[in-house]
């Protein structure tokens, strides 16, 4: 009998062992966070169709498990993001942040100097914390007019640079193209659009990774 027990109380001593270690692999894993508006939000989709969903899929395939926190919230301006910001970094501690911000103030006509200066913050604000950051950018219909519709565009890029953080400079790059790939308000992609923009930031990503 002392035999039995001493079989049994080493399969259990393995058992949870083996739980341990996958316990500890699976806490170790880094966050990202998907920090922008409703079209990170899946707005108008189910929350897991949305890109941040498939994006921490294409990680793990690709070798570089992340554990995605998408805190996207439809209609979120720059303004409101920077209020909510550093709480969000708190609470998730993310190794990595992703920021799609900026649509809904370029929608309202908001100055484009304010809207970097609020991104221009949380970049700061994120790096300090040693997270990288990777800034996915948004264009303007030409209805806005020539001068705000170039100077929003080139808001990204420059922001990019002077923070050396990454850059997707479209977000609506692969659908743009595809009327049959947006939503009936032609603001937002449909579900079947999200594995494309998805890809798009995981290609953009790599070099952070």
């Amino acid at each position: 009998m002392g035999k039995v027990w001493g079989r049994m109380l080493l399969q259990l001593t393995v058992f949870c062992g083996i739980a341990l270690l996958a316990g500890g692999a699976q806490a170790a894993k880094p966050v990202l966070l998907v920090f922008g508006d409703s079209l990170s939000a899946g707005y108008g989709i189910a929350a897991n169709q949305a890109w941040p969903v498939r994006l921490e899929s294409l990680l793990s395939e690709k070798g570089k498990p992340y554990t995605v926190v998408n805190a996207s919230v439809s209609g979120e301006t720059t303004d409101g993001g920077l209020t909510r910001f550093p709480q969000a970094l708190k609470i998730h501690k993310p190794r990595l942040v992703i920021i799609e911000l900026g649509a809904n103030d370029g929608l309202r006509g908001l100055p484009v100097a304010k809207a970097r200066s609020n991104l221009g913050a949380m970049i700061a604000a994120a790096q300090k914390t040693g997270a990288r950051v990777h800034l996915v950018g948004m264009q303007m219909p030409p209805n806005y007019g020539p001068d705000y519709t170039r100077d929003f565009a080139a808001m990204y890029p420059a922001l990019a640079k002077q923070y050396r953080a990454g850059l997707t400079p479209f977000l609506l790059a692969p659908v743009i193209n595809r009327p049959d790939w947006f939503q009936p308000d032609q603001l937002h992609p449909v579900a079947d659009a999200q594995p494309a923009i998805a890809a798009m930031i995981a290609r953009d990503l790599a070099p952070l990774l």
